[in-house]
């Protein structure tokens, strides 16, 4: 029997409850599926810093690398200054496990989830493929003069050739796997004739951020003719939003830098349903990868057994299927897919019909 040893932060707020119910659905897949899973809990997050003063210990990264996935419910906490934990515990576990993908699979379960006029879930099913270690969120940049009348804040974009080559790789990967052979919806027939099954949209801006999308378009031209059978294009990050909006089955897969990708799959998890349902899994292909629900600690939710865990349990098929599990991943899908459908009177905390350790309950039973 094959065992896994998973590290698991449940964190702050309401991310113990539902790493909770995340954790008993893995175990009935296990179950089910005949491996076992070994859980490692670490107490990191608001309360530990609150009362040491630690938001992440320098052993820890060492101690984490240990582990192929980590589990992690929320970070957030009422009374910690907004960005210490944040950067203090997921920034710093991307970045020095290098956790260079951020991969958002964006799918209505539902059409009365979806606040669009005349979109279900046939039209609402594709991929984001973040780079996640480098842009923006690198840290580059500074004040001069800060608090007078003449302050200069600087804050600089990152993108090197090594880092936006292996986010494009991995996400024409993604593109070539995806669709299993199947022609994407949105091809031509002569496209579909020319074995062409997938379509890869590289978000940028390459009308005024000249230099790091320039780069970025270059690399993804001269990689595409290794990848024949994944259709390539490109779209501005604000007509990528309007058409989320308008037409989301334009799309299939997305690969774009470390901001844009944060702004649009917010705007994803908002078609798809909202953050009750949005997981994300934070890839270090060769490494340590990290898997969560999209949404926040929600401390006002915390201890009433109202939040909706439904994406902590999607986190946890993405965990199981990034194992080598990949039945047991698609049976957690299926099987929270088949409870929305027939249990659940809405994605909202507290409007759900069923409390936070019952919905888990329905999901572990489905399976």
């Amino acid at each position: 029997m094959k065992t896994y040893d998973i590290a698991v932060i449940g964190g702050d707020g309401t991310g113990p409850e539902v790493t909770s119910e995340a954790l008993k659905v893995s175990e009935a897949a296990a179950r089910k599926f005949g491996f076992k899973l070994n859980w490692h809990p670490f107490d990191f997050g608001g309360e530990r810093y609150l009362r040491t003063g630690e938001v992440l210990p320098d052993s820890a990264i060492d101690e984490l690398r240990k582990f192929k996935a980590i589990f992690l419910g929320a970070v957030g906490h009422p009374q910690v200054k907004p960005g210490i934990l944040e950067k203090g515990i997921l920034l710093r576990l991307r970045f020095e496990l290098e956790q260079y993908i951020n991969l958002r699979p964006v799918k209505l379960f539902r059409t009365q989830d979806c606040p669009l006029k005349d979109k279900g879930p046939e039209h609402i099913d594709f991929v984001v493929v973040r780079e996640n270690n480098e842009g923006l969120y690198a840290g580059a940049g500074g004040n001069l003069f800060k608090d007078t009348p003449n302050e200069i804040a600087v804050q600089e974009s990152i993108n090197t050739r090594r880092g936006v080559d292996r986010c494009l790789k991995y996400a024409f990967e993604v593109a070539r796997k995806r669709r299993n052979g199947t022609p994407w919806k949105g091809l031509k027939p002569e496209d579909t004739a020319a074995g062409k099954t997938t379509q890869l949209t590289l978000c940028g801006k390459t009308n005024v951020l000249t230099y790091a999308f320039d780069l970025w378009f270059r690399a993804f031209q001269e990689m595409a003719p290794q990848f024949p059978t994944v259709k390539t294009d490109y779209a501005h990050v604000d007509a990528i939003c309007m058409w989320f909006v308008k037409n989301p089955e334009w799309f299939d897969v997305i690969v774009t830098d470390n901001m844009f990708g944060d702004i649009i799959t917010d705007l994803a998890a908002m078609i798809q349903g909202g953050l009750g349902v949005a997981a994300g899994g934070n890839i270090n292909p060769e490494g340590t990868s990290m898997f969560e629900p999209m949404g926040g600690s929600a401390p006002k939710y915390t201890g009433h057994n109202v939040i909706n865990p439904l994406a902590a349990i999607n986190a946890a098929g993405m965990m199981l299927d990034f194992l080598g599990e990949e039945p047991a991943g698609a049976a957690i899908e299926a099987a929270a897919i088949q409870i929305i459908n027939t249990k659940i009177k809405s994605l909202n905390a507290g409007q759900m019909g069923y409390g936070t350790t019952q919905v888990g309950d329905l999901v572990a039973e489905a399976l």
